[in-house]
């Protein structure tokens, strides 16, 4: 069983920064690929990026390539998303998430294990 647990969220102004962590129980996270994803009020889960289980290769969603950064450390069980010049459309729970299959790293159906979530509201 993995349990993820998300943090670091909270109320920031456009143009700021934050960062989110995600910390994972279990054995398996240092040879997991992790995820983070989003949902926006009224709207549907969204990919926003995604690392190799070594931290070798790294994914964007293209709303947030150049601004955000996801990183991992496997030796806190933890994965990080590192997010700057933040703006009102960012606003959303972000989610992390453990991917189990070779489908795109895009695909919310390829992602098993799922924490609760954390806000993140960006005002104007």
């Amino acid at each position: 069983q993995v349990q993820l647990v998300e943090s670091g969220g909270g109320l920031v102004q456009a143009g700021g920064s934050l960062r989110l962590s995600c910390a994972a129980s279990g054995r398996t996270f240092s040879t997991s690929n992790m995820g983070w994803f989003r949902r926006a009020p009224g709207k549907e889960r969204e990919f926003v990026a995604a690392i190799w289980y070594s931290g070798e290769n790294t994914y964007y969603a293209d709303s947030v390539k150049g601004r955000f950064t996801i990183s991992r450390d496997n030796a806190k069980n933890t994965v990080y998303l590192q997010m700057n010049s933040l703006k009102p459309e960012d606003t959303a729970i972000y989610y992390c998430a453990r991917k189990i299959g070779g489908r795109a790293w895009y695909d919310i159906s390829d992602y098993n294990y799922w924490g609760q979530g954390t806000q993140v509201t960006v005002s104007s």
